[in-house]
């Protein structure tokens, strides 16, 4: 709350009329970027406590960069249409139909959690495609894979799963969340666990026969014993020995942490590389938590046709019947 770089001089419907029209004190359009397009449902009470708590805070005099938009993009005007053609700003309505725990996940993963702002496709003007709700997009070169019955995933999403992903960071069918992902995990942290409950309930809906716990518990066990036999003949295979089996290896002790199966792996059997490509570029030096452990990263120690090898390996070896 600066009152000169900040927003202390904001009077509550000024805040008010940035969050749910994406529109400056001074009249200037906000760019989507800032996502009002998902802010505008939240409720008047929330919104009002979110001002209060804003207000509270330490002032921090910061300068804001200029904007470096290429036309036509840096001409704010434009957004009132994009506005007219792409935006409400009516607040999160329940579904009468629905349940309470139900209408509480939407209205947190539709509103002020914004997942589908990463997690839906987006047209050529930018907005999200409202037909592809949570069919899975790109942000900051990662793919936030498809929520729903697209997913890649070779075990369906349950409710306890997506709840375990965002309790804690990981989930044993799914893997663990790295890139982008982890920050959002961990300010979950925040909420109490009826929240991320009902955000897992939300979503789960979205997931059309997702099997029962031992059934994934027995698809599991299939996968990851189809792919147990390791040969060693590729320069892929005598990489992913050195470099990664001490930790991802079926069956073996947690010497660092979790132990991701690379078989039941979303990224692995995704449709696009990219997730697999950072994660093994980059590691993960930020955990959700300490307790899941520390990946390291590789961009230093392996060449381009290395990395090339060892994604491909990992593919072939933990994907079988996937495309490479």
């Amino acid at each position: 709350p600066d009152e000169k770089t900040g927003i202390g001089n904001w009077s509550y419907p000024a805040f008010e009329r940035a969050m749910r029209e994406g529109i400056h004190r001074d009249g200037k359009h906000l760019y989507p970027a800032f996502p009002y397009t998902h802010y505008a449902k939240a409720t008047d009470a929330d919104l009002q406590a979110l001002y209060a708590y804003l207000m509270a805070q330490e002032p921090v005099h910061a300068e804001t960069p200029s904007n470096k938009l290429a036309f036509p993009f840096n001409q704010r005007p434009l957004l009132a249409g994009w506005n007219a053609l792409f935006h409400t700003s009516k607040a999160f309505k329940p579904d009468l139909s629905k349940s309470d725990v139900w209408n509480r996940g939407a209205y947190l993963v539709e509103g002020l959690g914004h997942c589908s702002a990463c997690h839906s496709p987006r047209n050529e003007l930018g907005a999200e495609i409202a037909s592809r709700y949570l069919a899975g997009g790109f942000a900051e070169g990662w793919e936030a894979p498809a929520l729903t019955s697209l997913s890649r995933a070779p075990i369906p999403w349950s409710e306890d799963e997506l709840y375990a992903y965002l309790r804690t960071g990981e989930s044993r069918f799914h893997g663990v969340a790295a890139g982008p992902m982890a920050p959002v995990v961990k300010e979950l942290k925040a909420l109490p666990d009826q929240d991320i409950r009902a955000m897992a309930v939300y979503l789960a809906t979205f997931s059309e026969g997702a099997p029962d716990k031992a059934s994934q518990a027995a698809l599991a066990a299939k996968l990851e014993n189809a792919t147990l036999s390791i040969s060693a003949a590729s320069p892929g295979a005598r990489i992913y020995q050195g470099a990664c089996a001490v930790c991802h290896e079926v069956g073996g002790p947690a010497l660092f942490g979790s132990r991701p199966s690379l078989s039941l792996n979303s990224n692995v059997h995704s449709d696009v590389p990219d997730n697999l490509i950072q994660v093994v570029l980059h590691g993960i030096a930020a955990p959700v938590s300490p307790d899941l452990g520390y990946m390291p990263a590789f961009k230093d120690s392996l060449s381009d046709r290395q990395l090339a090898e060892l994604v491909g390996y990992v593919r072939r070896q933990f994907a079988p019947g996937k495309p490479a």
